[in-house]
């Protein structure tokens, strides 16, 4: 039955714009950038760090000094020039992921973004910056030909572009070291991946890399400061990733860190801005200062003697995880933000010079943490004897027993689900449900062998760890068996839709968030420049669709074969400009199950892509998921006025 109570967090206060977030110091550590909502839409301010600091911006404020005016579409990455003179963010249209790299001046700040890439239907593929040519942005560029990525280097001053190195067809991603040497990645046929050096023109190969240790490539992967060298992640001689030092002139790699049980923590896309890289990187020196590794909590290790010091001192601000770090160029001002599951990226200050802190702000200070829900990390056999990390949050001031519960699943599948703070799984427990996330096989972090038992399971055993999980929860007495919903996002919408068509005895209702119905669909619309790359993931694991027996069993896997399977009422959610999984996938799914009068919703958003990022498309979105679950499972819903 459905509940309706006013007095619930709304929807608006989990998915309106933050008051602040992503905090970076200046290089010359007099100044902190961070984004801010401007006409509902996230935008680049600066403000001095020595000023105060409100709980929030307000209109009139002098000291909040907007940079950019986009009132169209969100913003969500940038970062400062290695001299402090500039401020660079990317922009896509729309969700289209065709990013731009743009420029803001802090001195200037009533001056419009200036665009370094205005070249349509490019998309800026990475951004590197080198302590010898600090007016300089070294970007990865398709510009020449879709399917292609050559290395340019754009001056920051004038957006003059110079194209250093062109791809021959082969090469993945390019990096430049501080002394001047290009290097490529490329892929051979098995999907090896060849490192190569690049002079005048040639490749010299340094060294290849196992395409099945590597499903996306070595990562991380950060030049050392004297060019020599790479740090990069590595599974060599084990099941874990460690950290090693790879030798460029040699080809050999030899160990820097490691954790006696976790992995080094590069098994999410770094570009996500959600997530701090895994390697702690001195902003000026290119100094190698910490190493990131999870497991249930991180983990940072110390590499570098200054930083030791630094370390124990942000760790006394929060008992939540340290995230994203940056620092002046004297490594003395430290601003720092941490990952917490009720309290989501409070951001600090810390001097090392006289021993002070001081908070900040708290990106939603509207939210009480005391109202929302731990998040505990639980272990869970599936019937084949692997352990299934995973993640169960249960609602506040509930008898947690035989509760509706929602099986949320993440992404990828090479992911993972973390302890941390999630306004999804904040808003599902606040309306009464507990929610189960499951790193059924195949996720990333828990060892490449966890990650390889996945290799032909789409539909099979990775589905089986997500029934493996829900049935310890009804064991657990947590979960009412009748009332559960399975829903995810991307992979996990994939994963949402298997639940409904392969096993509809256990579930009350499903949502796909621009999820896959069909793996053939998926592997043919992959675009041009990710063709190659996608050989040890898509390739290996789902099949190739132009082998017919390969395409067959695909096809088997593929929810959108078993749709008139589906008995419960379905939710669909997609971006029509979704470059990673087309539109078509969510539209052949509502139509077949509209033509025999099956129940079925269908939101699509004509102004995103993959990932809703407006506040009014999200506040959309989870104002319709949140009356969807109050229908077929009983929960609460927020009043509407």
């Amino acid at each position: 039955m459905t509940t309706t109570a006013p007095d619930l967090i709304t929807v608006e206060q989990f998915f309106a714009p933050p008051a602040r977030i992503d905090a970076r110091i200046s290089p010359d550590g007099t100044t902190v950038a961070y984004l801010a909502p401007w006409r509902d839409r996230l935008n680049v301010f600066v403000r001095d760090l020595d000023g105060d600091w409100p709980e929030t911006d307000s209109p009139d404020d002098p000291a909040a000094r907007r940079l950019t005016s986009d009132d169209h579409r969100s913003i969500d990455m940038f970062s400062w020039s290695p001299d402090s003179r500039h401020l660079l963010h990317l922009q896509d249209t729309d969700g289209d992921e065709n990013h731009h790299l743009m420029r803001v001046d802090p001195a200037r700040p009533d001056e419009p973004a200036v665009d370094l890439t205005p070249f349509p239907g490019v998309r800026v593929l990475g951004t590197q910056f080198c302590a010898d040519r600090p007016a300089s942005a070294f970007v990865q560029l398709n510009a020449r030909r879709p399917d292609l990525i050559d290395l340019h280097e754009i001056d920051l001053d004038t957006g003059r572009s110079t194209v250093l190195a062109e791809s021959p067809g082969d090469v993945t991603g390019w990096l430049r070291t501080p002394t001047g040497r290009i290097l490529s990645f490329g892929l051979a046929e098995d999907g090896t991946h060849l490192l190569s050096e690049w002079t005048g023109g040639t490749a010299r190969p340094v060294i290849s890399f196992s395409g099945l240790d590597y499903p996306f490539g070595v990562l991380p992967c950060v030049p050392t400061p004297d060019g020599a060298g790479l740090w990069i992640g590595t599974p060599r001689g084990s099941d874990r990733t460690r950290l090693a030092r790879l030798d460029l002139d040699t080809g050999e790699q030899n160990g820097v860190d490691s954790h006696p049980v976790f992995d080094l923590d590069a098994q999410r896309p770094t570009a996500d801005p959600r997530f701090a890289p895994p390697l702690i990187v001195h902003p000026a020196t290119g100094e190698l200062l910490g190493a990131r590794y999870l497991g249930t909590r991180q983990v940072v290790h110390a590499l570098d003697p200054h930083f030791a010091e630094v370390l124990p001192r942000l760790a006394e601000l929060s008992d939540g995880d340290l995230a994203h770090v940056s620092c002046d160029d004297a490594g003395l001002r430290w601003v720092v933000d941490f990952t917490h599951d009720r309290d989501h990226r409070v951001t600090w200050f810390y001097d090392h010079a006289t021993g002070t802190a001081r908070r900040l702000f708290r990106p939603h200070p509207h939210l009480d943490p005391a109202r929302l829900a731990p998040v505990t990390p639980v272990t869970v056999r599936s019937r084949d004897g692997l352990d299934l990390p995973c993640h169960l949050t249960l609602p506040v001031g509930v008898e947690p027993r035989d509760l509706p519960t929602v099986v949320l699943l993440h992404g990828g599948p090479w992911y993972r689900d973390s302890w941390g703070y999630d306004p999804e799984v904040q808003l599902l427990a606040a309306r009464g449900y507990a929610v189960l996330q499951v790193n059924f096989r195949g996720s990333t972090g828990y060892g490449k062998t966890f990650t390889q038992a996945a290799i032909g399971e789409f539909a099979g055993r990775m589905h089986d760890d997500v029934i493996d999980a829900l049935d310890w929860a009804v064991e657990q007495g947590c979960t009412d068996p009748g009332r559960v919903a399975i829903y995810g996002c991307s992979y996990g919408g994939y994963a949402a839709l298997v639940g409904a068509a392969f096993t509809p005895d256990r579930f009350a209702a499903a949502i796909s968030y621009t999820g896959m119905s069909d793996l053939t669909d998926l592997t043919r619309s992959v675009v041009p420049f990710a063709r190659k790359a996608v050989r040890n993931s898509y390739g290996r694991y789902i099949g190739d669709p132009d082998d017919p027996a390969q395409e067959a069993d695909m096809l088997a896997r593929s929810p959108i074969s078993r749709v008139d399977d589906i008995s419960a009422p379905v939710l669909l959610i997609h971006g029509a400009n979704d470059v990673r999984v087309h539109r078509r996938n969510a539209d052949r799914v509502a139509e077949a199950l509209r033509a025999r009068g099956a129940e079925v919703e269908y939101l699509l958003n004509e102004r995103e892509g993959h990932w809703f990022v407006n506040p009014d498309s999200n506040i959309e979105l989870y104002r319709t998921l949140e009356r969807f679950l109050a229908r077929h499972l009983g929960g609460h819903a927020a009043r509407e006025d």
